[in-house]
């Protein structure tokens, strides 16, 4: 009797050690913080309603290809980011529009893609559609391509609006990604006071928006920093949560549901 329950003493000793042994192993390698999505969402579970054309994961973008990092056609946010996008489409779908996401989290090594396609001058597959005013040369210098994108931290967000009466993207006058001052928000008119002046004089070649068009993108902007968030100088579809919760720190991990 004594043989038999020192023999299932022993084993009970054996398997406690083997389940602290693994919980140990586990603590010694934790999560690359970089590497953490736990604190970020698959944008569409927050916003159901959200359109999604993940430009990146397709041809259809500046560089002609799909992007690294880009494992699916999805987009993520941080929580909180996702939380203050939910309010923006309420907003606007009582208005009768839906929100057309074009990108969201960027991984770093996307932005890494974007810096090596820039130092290659001879790759201009796409200029026509993208930069035919620009020589592909000053990107850089212009910094419409940088080694750094606020995408990274995970509270940015381009994006566009659909009308759900005409079912067709809102007329904002410009493509996502057009490198230009056509695409300032404040191209031919005061985004501060919504007001259309039709000064164009910043575009090289003379080109135009209408007033619909600076009025349309002036819907998505108020309803954007109506709730928290706010708008870069360059670009009307680009926007950031205002108190991001990661203003340091850029995240490579790929896109992909979460």
């Amino acid at each position: 009797m004594y043989k038999k329950f020192h023999g299932i003493l022993v084993i009970l000793a054996v398997l406690c050690g083997s389940v602290l042994s693994a919980c140990c192993s586990k603590s010694e390698t934790p999560v690359d913080p970089l590497d953490d999505s736990s604190q970020f969402v698959t944008l569409t579970t927050a916003v159901p309603d959200a359109i999604l054309e993940i430009r990146y994961f397709g041809t259809y973008n500046f560089v002609g290809a799909r992007i690294d990092g880009y494992l699916q056609p999805t987009a993520l946010l941080t929580r909180k980011a996702a939380d203050s996008l939910r309010a923006v489409s309420d907003d606007l779908m009582a208005q009768g529009y839906r929100l057309k996401i074009y990108d969201a989290y960027r991984p770093q090594r996307a932005v890494d893609h974007f810096v090596r396609w820039a130092a290659d001058l001879a790759d201009t597959a796409m200029k026509p559609y993208f930069y035919p005013d620009l020589d592909k040369s000053v990107l850089f210098e212009q910094e419409y391509i940088m080694e750094k994108s606020g995408h990274t931290r995970g509270s940015t967000v381009d994006l566009t609006i659909f009308d759900m009466r005409t079912e067709k993207e809102v007329d904002m006058g410009g493509t996502f990604d057009w490198f230009g001052p056509e695409s300032h928000p404040d191209f031919c008119g005061n985004p501060e006071t919504g007001e259309y002046n039709g000064d164009n004089s910043a575009s090289p070649t003379g080109r135009s928006i209408t007033a619909e068009q600076f009025a349309n993108r002036m819907i998505l902007r108020r309803a954007m920093l109506a709730h928290g968030f706010k708008p870069l100088d360059s670009e009307w579809w680009h926007f950031t949560l205002r108190e991001e919760p990661f203003p340091d720190t850029y995240f490579t991990f790929p896109v992909q549901q979460l």
